[in-house]
């Protein structure tokens, strides 16, 4: 709610395809360049930032100049279980995934 009141409609519909292609894309493959393994958040545990997905949002949507947003996820036979959205600058560490 914070965001769309700062930011817009336009702003959380651009934001909103963001997530969407990147759970798309960690789903198409959980282990594409650029995951990165988080052990200190526990067993398994991977992030993703949105900004690599950035060129995957469908071509009519608000492109998200600078996302700011990472996804902590776990991916075990074939399933992508997404556990956190976070903001680049909250400590992943605060916010419990098991």
């Amino acid at each position: 709610m914070w965001s769309h009141e700062r930011f817009g409609t336009a702003v959380r519909d651009g934001y909103e395809e963001l997530i969407t292609a990147a759970i798309l894309d960690l789903a198409q493959a959980p282990t594409r360049v650029g995951v990165r393994a988080r052990p200190e958040l526990g067993e398994a545990v991977l992030s993703w930032h949105l900004a690599q997905s950035r060129d995957h949002v469908r071509s009519d949507a608000r492109r998200i100049k600078s996302p700011r947003h990472f996804i902590l996820f776990r991916a075990a036979d074939n399933v992508v279980t997404i556990l956190r959205v976070l903001h680049d600058r909250m400590n992943p560490s605060e916010h419990s995934v098991s």
